[in-house]
């Protein structure tokens, strides 16, 4: 798993901040969307550098906290080791330093905070605890609680660190430069220089950058970046070429319709970072809880200072100061704040075993919540690579199979290929005479045979008799005639991946619907749909088609997770709950806008990761109760003069280790 190669802002006010969580809003293509946003927070140990260097750049960016640490373990050996008494001045000056490097950036942040009305924060607590300690002479007691502390926060960083893939900028892949010819002479101009009504040459191999008109007579675009379909379309002329597409084998000219900024690809990409700032952030338990709780927590530390002073006699002020400062340390949720990432911390981890990337440890709360999965049809429930599925001949099938075969290896079009390729190891003979019909299919000469091979329309074309029944199914059918007479077709889809089925009944036991989205014809659509068992599902889909249709399923209070693998899916996975990719063929636009990546690309995994989603949520909450049962027994010790600060220190660590432990058992589950 990547680590995030962005510097780190997390910080502690997920657990005491009264200030609740913002979304980053996308800006431009450096949009990244998947952070997590339980710890969106401005409040930085340093440059963690959590790239390659990963946990280790944690640890050096952290110095000064093992030189405070050194300084204090250097003074506790000289004072209750050696019993060295050193002289006030000295003792004093080395607890100073080692505060100051342990602290400084809490005690920065505290003022900071407090300046613009925020009091009631995890720094200000720790702040006027540790304050409290040195106004009472206890030094080493303040450095403490403030290095432990600080640790404690440690082993968050590198618990959300490690819960973060890298999420770079969100690909632009949109042309850098465009060819248009002007007085009939090709200029290569960026793509906003483009005018309305301007013709465009775009290449065998090159990227369409504008909207517009065919002007030559054909051409075979890839259109799976708009359409997420791996079937090459045929575009004539006078129809439209969108931006996007990509010319397979030939160069064409298209008559520009719109503006660059007004392309369809354009579109998508702005819908990407629209949609990503529509998701809402979510909160964990503890950061809704502390609005009540930090402020409860300063309120009860001054009565236990102050209020004793109304009965108890020979009342010392600094006796219950202690009591108080105590009572501020044991309430601070040092122990929660790493119990919590912790917890999810594991769970990323069993997912990352289980072949599921997780960018966030909030995607794994949300992916619990979830009650339907829409899911793309193409390279996410099937395999995206055509395939001859089925044969059907009148003559002996390995001559027909040979012969069409011959013919089809004249063309570069994936469905011709799939035609080769069921040819296996037959000797091909050279095709002769070949001529490609646009938008039929070929016509030529194979073993002195005069061969017709592609769709129906080819075989009407030359008034040549076919079955009727050839007209009702869906797939993609390559016809064969031979010397003039119909000889059988070859019938062409998309395969089912194997575990697909199984995926769509595991989310049902799960309580969770299925619903297939594709930009697949509907009734190929449709038809994968019943052999998976889904119920509902929408065929010949753009990609605004897909959000509209997720947006109303939003409305009506569904909790939407989309699983998706092209371009034309980003927008979608961006709206979503949870948005989940199919890492392995899928594009790089989808894998950076997602959630939740797949990497092997089984649909299965997506019932998987509802399960570990649970797990990890069920083990956080044994942490929570365990840490908030722990803490309120010794804050009730510490106002009764029974607990030191060293204790609620050690109370607090020994919290924070069990719940490590607890954490650790994420990693045994079996699913």
């Amino acid at each position: 798993m990547k680590l995030d190669e962005n510097t780190s802002a997390h910080t502690h006010d997920d657990c005491c901040s009264t200030k609740p969580d913002e979304h980053s809003k996308p800006n431009g293509h450096n949009h990244n969307h998947a952070h997590d946003h339980s710890h969106d927070h401005d409040h930085d140990h340093g440059d963690h550098s959590h790239g390659t260097e990963g946990d280790a750049g944690i640890l050096k960016s952290r110095w000064m906290l093992w030189l405070s640490l050194a300084i204090l373990a250097v003074f506790l050996t000289l004072t209750h080791i050696a019993k060295i008494e050193l002289p006030r001045a000295v003792e004093i000056s080395m607890m100073l330093v080692a505060y100051v490097l342990a602290g400084n950036k809490t005690v920065a942040l505290a003022f900071r905070k407090a300046s613009r009305g925020d009091f009631f924060n995890e720094f200000t607590l720790m702040t006027i605890a540790t304050f409290g300690a040195f106004y009472i002479g206890e030094f080493s007691e303040g450095v403490a609680v403030m290095i432990f502390y600080e640790i404690g926060e440690l082993f968050q960083d590198i618990a959300v660190s490690r819960s973060k893939r890298s999420i770079k900028a969100l690909l632009d892949i949109r042309p850098d430069t465009v060819t248009v010819l002007r007085d009939e002479k090709p200029l290569q101009v960026t793509p906003d220089e483009v005018r309305i009504g301007e013709k465009i040459l775009v290449k065998a191999g090159e990227k369409v950058a504008l909207d517009g008109e065919m002007v030559s007579e054909s051409g075979i675009f890839n259109t799976a970046a708009l359409t997420g379909e791996p079937k090459p379309q045929i575009i004539e002329k006078g129809q439209k070429a969108l931006a996007g597409m990509i010319s397979i084998e030939k160069s064409v000219e298209i008559e520009v319709k719109a503006l660059f900024k007004d392309s369809k690809l354009s579109r998508i990409l702005e819908m990407v970072q629209e949609a990503s700032a529509r998701k809402a952030p979510t909160q964990l338990l503890i950061s809704r809880l502390a609005r009540v709780y930090t402020p409860a927590v300063f309120l009860l530390a001054l009565l236990i200072v102050v209020v004793p002073a109304l009965f108890v006699a020979n009342y010392n002020f600094d006796q219950w100061l202690y009591r108080g400062m105590v009572f501020l340390v044991i309430a601070c949720p040092c122990a929660l704040t790493i119990s919590i990432p912790l917890g999810y911390f594991g769970g990323i981890g069993l997912a990352s075993r289980n072949g599921i990337l997780v960018k966030g440890a909030n995607f794994l709360d949300v992916i619990t919540k979830i009650d339907t999965v829409v899911s793309d049809k193409t390279g996410t429930l099937t395999k995206g690579v055509f395939k001859v599925q089925k044969i059907e001949t009148s003559i002996a099938k390995d001559d027909f199979v040979r012969i069409a075969a011959s013919l089809e290896s004249y063309s570069t079009h994936p469905v011709a290929k799939a035609v080769v390729a069921a040819a296996e190891s037959a000797a091909l003979t050279k095709p002769l005479d070949v001529e490609e019909i646009a938008g039929h299919g070929l016509k030529g000469t194979v073993e002195g045979k005069a061969v017709l091979a592609g769709n129906t329309k080819l075989l009407d074309k030359h008034l040549i008799k076919y079955p009727a029944g050839l007209a009702s199914l869906v797939e993609t059918l390559v016809v064969v005639a031979i010397d003039n007479s119909y000889a059988g077709y070859f019938l062409i889809a998309d395969e089912i991946k194997e575990d697909a089925a199984t995926a769509v009944a595991e989310l049902k036991t799960l309580g969770i619907s299925t619903i297939m989205l594709s930009g697949d014809k509907e009734a190929v659509v449709g038809k994968v749909a019943g052999e998976l068992g889904i119920t509902q599902s929408y065929g010949g889909l753009l990609p605004e088609d897909k959000v509209r249709i997720v947006q109303e399923l939003k409305d009506q209070g569904k909790r939407i997770a989309f699983a998706g693998d092209g371009v034309n899916d980003a927008p979608v996975i961006a709206l979503a709950d949870a948005g989940i990719a199919m890492g392995a063929l899928g594009s790089d636009a989808t894998i950076e806008t997602a959630d939740i990546v797949i990497q092997n690309d089984q649909p299965s995994r997506i019932a998987a990761a509802v399960k570990i989603g649970k797990i990890t949520k069920s083990v956080v909450y044994q942490n929570i109760s365990l840490a908030m049962g722990v803490k309120i027994a010794v804050m009730v010790l510490g106002a009764g003069g029974v607990a030191t600060l060293w204790e609620a220190v050690f109370a607090d660590v020994g919290v924070a280790l069990l719940a490590i432990l607890n954490a650790y058992r994420i990693q045994g589950k079996k699913l």
